[in-house]
């Protein structure tokens, strides 16, 4: 009888501390994630750093370098979008003639579908524009504070990054003083795999990304959509957000092919280029350039991401995978904690199928 209590009493501690978690992370989200987007950029140029120093370069000058090329990165993706945006802009006339011309017929569909005449049509489409009109004022004023929000956090992260590089013994020592001294080992070994493990993985996605904008580029240009250059090699570098990268990124080209070909099987064929490219690049092109993944189950991933997303937004949605495979990496060491790691190991759970 004593059992009973002890272990409802241990979940519920378990349950709080869940809650006041998502809690401090949910109102925390100006603090927690600029820093942890300064931890993640800190462990990517760790390896960079590091044997930039072993070569005899000052720690702040290795630094300093390895920034700027992450900023001139940063600044390159942002180049690619605002041509993109320009693109579109140029291209919004065209589009709206267009969809003018498509118009009687989307009118016509809808009303064989829904059972709506073109009074009705245009009923709702003036009650639309009247409450988009009331609105406008608040998306304004919400879309200027996220603006602001954002340009803090582009300030602090890399200096959070800097300010981790440089003073990395310090946090190692924290660590070794919170964790008893038998577990020394054992915590050198995981920063080692995770901060290595995850330097590896970063370096082989990039040239994925590289290889798969490229086949991208060839499909498009095949198709004849207009700036398959642009389209090819963002859709692939948007895949930097598990899951849900790959369809915002590709509903841009799928939409212009819809609205600047006469053919419905344009947007399709869209479709079906970037459905091959990316079987080719979970099946071939992934496995042989990086070689060995993060090992993370799926509906770990999933779950985490549609968490993540709920707590932090975007933020949340591109921070998650990769702490979530360092927490893989930490059950991976801790016999405590197999529980967690049956959850997070995709093998664990691909044995346990084949054992049924």
């Amino acid at each position: 009888m004593t059992g009973k209590p002890e272990t409802l009493s241990r979940i519920l501690k378990v349950v709080l501390l869940m809650f006041f978690g998502v809690m401090l992370l949910y109102f925390g989200k100006v603090l927690f994630a600029p820093l942890l987007f300064g931890l993640l950029i800190a462990l990517i140029l760790y390896p960079a750093c590091k044997r930039a120093e072993n070569w005899g370069l000052p720690r702040s000058i290795s630094i300093t370098i390895a920034l700027a090329f992450i900023f001139i990165l940063f600044i390159a993706l942002v180049w690619l979008l605002g041509i993109e945006f320009n693109i579109f802009l140029s291209d919004l006339p065209g589009i709206s003639n267009k969809l003018t011309q498509l118009s009687p017929d989307i009118s016509k569909w809808v009303e064989q579908s829904f059972g709506l005449n073109g009074a009705e049509q245009s009923a709702w489409l003036h009650r639309f524009s009247t409450d988009f009109d009331k609105d406008i004022s608040g998306f304004i004023k919400s879309l200027f504070n996220t603006t602001i929000a954002t340009l803090i956090m582009m300030v602090m992260i890399p200096i959070y990054a800097a300010l981790f590089l440089y003073h990395r013994e310090t946090f190692v020592r924290y660590l070794e003083l919170v964790i008893r001294p038998e577990h020394h080992q054992k915590l050198h070994l995981i920063l080692h795999e995770s901060v290595y493990s995850y330097f590896k993985f970063v370096k082989g996605n990039f040239y994925v990304y590289c290889i798969v904008g490229l086949l991208n580029f060839i499909g498009l240009l095949a198709l004849g959509i207009e700036h398959a250059f642009l389209y090819g090699m963002l859709t692939s570098f948007m895949m930097i957000i598990p899951y849900v990268g790959i369809f915002i990124s590709a509903a841009i080209p799928v939409s212009i092919a819809l609205v600047t070909k006469d053919s419905a099987w344009y947007p399709i064929g869209v479709i079906l280029i970037f459905v091959f490219i990316q079987y080719l690049e979970s099946n071939i092109i992934f496995p042989r350039v990086v070689g060995t993944q993060l090992n993370l189950s799926t509906w770990a991933t999933l779950v985490a991401i549609v968490a993540a997303t709920i707590i932090w937004g975007i933020a949340g949605m591109v921070l998650i995978t990769p702490f979530l495979s360092m927490v893989k990496i930490i059950t991976d060491h801790v016999p405590e904690w197999k529980a967690v790691n049956i959850l997070l190991n995709r093998s664990e759970g691909y044995k346990m199928g084949k054992k049924k």
